[in-house]
């Protein structure tokens, strides 16, 4: 069953803010989480992040500076859906 991947208001505003090529990569995440799931161990820096309430995972978009970054929720494994909540610089990246 494939994934259904949403973004949140917030980091849908921020997404349309990114440079072209991180929005790019940006969707090739959100591709692949819809194929594979939410584990995403190809991509880089991808780690959970703990200390959060659901199963919650990040991963970097691009290298160098600024660095991009996306995090990711899994909202409901019954019926796959994993909802995007911030794509921005690391720097204000709520972690």
């Amino acid at each position: 069953m494939p994934w259904r991947v949403e973004f949140t208001s917030k980091a849908a505003k921020m997404t349309a803010k990114l440079p072209h090529r991180i929005q790019e990569r940006l969707n090739a995440l959100r591709k692949a989480i819809e194929i594979s799931g939410p584990l995403q161990y190809s991509m880089a820096h991808f780690g959970k992040l703990s200390g959060w309430v659901n199963e919650t995972y990040h991963c970097h978009l691009n290298k160098g500076r600024p660095t991009y970054v996306a995090v990711w929720q899994v909202k409901d494994r019954a019926v796959c859906l994993v909802e995007v909540i911030y794509a921005g610089t690391h720097e204000k990246a709520p972690y």
